[in-house]
């Protein structure tokens, strides 16, 4: 995976933070400067558990954890998580991606036990959304901006006028009788040995409609593809500007640690 955002030499402008973004697949985190939106050291992965019951999921985060705060060699500032699923005061509402013994979870206190520190927790695209709101291509924008994540499935974050307007689940909408979610993530594309032109068309096609449903001004593309956007941004024709995420796959860790850093200094 090519490298993301790192900070630039010379001191930090904040405590560290840890960002962990939990995945269909894999675990993904870093240790995060959250003012200055960049990773301070490199993105690792760990498989997301199968199948990912809370309390799995919660050991895996224990062990990533303690690998990042071996790291940082100082007291993390803040811990952010992202859930692939509606995340509604802290309770999660759905979990396409996880075990169903998550629906109905207090994800904050459990992790915030279970990890023994507070903890922010937030749907995992909106957290890449925030990311990217804030330090990336839709940093300043305007108007309505649709961020899409396309992993294992499809994640939605939408803003207004750099307001999110969370849990939007865009990725579940139904087109031809289906759940986009399983056939226009990359996923799909790998799962199904899709070549490029094909697996453009499906997400020309959700895009689309998308754009028809919303009219946003300004679409940025992220998520495990985006490492390859190359490969398909150009392709894609849509009325809104369609941009390839600046933090590329790092965007939700940042996110994570950008969503629990405010929230403690909120809390100061």
């Amino acid at each position: 995976m090519p490298a993301p955002p790192a900070a630039p030499e010379g001191r930090r402008s904040a405590p560290l933070c840890a960002g962990l973004d939990i995945g269909g697949t894999a675990i993904k985190y870093a240790l995060v400067d959250p003012l200055r939106g960049t990773t301070t050291g490199p993105v690792r992965r760990v498989p997301t558990p199968s199948p990912a019951t809370p309390a799995a999921v919660v050991a895996a985060l224990q062990g990533v954890l303690t690998e990042l705060e071996a790291e940082a060699e100082e007291p993390l500032a803040a811990v952010g998580v992202g859930v692939p699923g509606i995340v509604d005061d802290g309770i999660v509402r759905s979990a396409v991606h996880l075990d169903d013994s998550w629906l109905g979870v207090d994800a904050r206190r459990l992790l915030t036990e279970g990890l023994d520190r507070s903890v922010a927790v937030l749907n995992d695209a909106d957290a890449a959304g925030l990311a990217e709101a804030g330090f990336g291509a839709a940093r300043g924008e305007p108007g309505t901006v649709l961020m899409i994540t396309l992993g294992t499935g499809i994640g939605s974050a939408l803003f207004l006028d750099g307001t999110l307007v969370p849990n939007t689940e865009l990725g579940h909408v139904w087109l031809d009788g289906r759940d986009v979610d399983g056939w226009a993530g990359a996923s799909a594309r790998i799962a199904e040995g899709l070549d490029w032109p094909t697996y453009i068309d499906r997400v020309q096609r959700y895009l689309t409609h998308l754009e028809m449903l919303i009219s946003p001004d300004l679409i940025v593309l992220g998520g495990g593809i985006s490492e390859r956007q190359e490969e398909f941004v150009p392709h894609l024709r849509l009325r809104a500007r369609v941009v390839p995420a600046q933090l590329r796959n790092a965007a939700g860790i940042v996110g994570t640690a950008l969503q629990a850093y405010r929230a403690s200094v909120a809390a100061a």
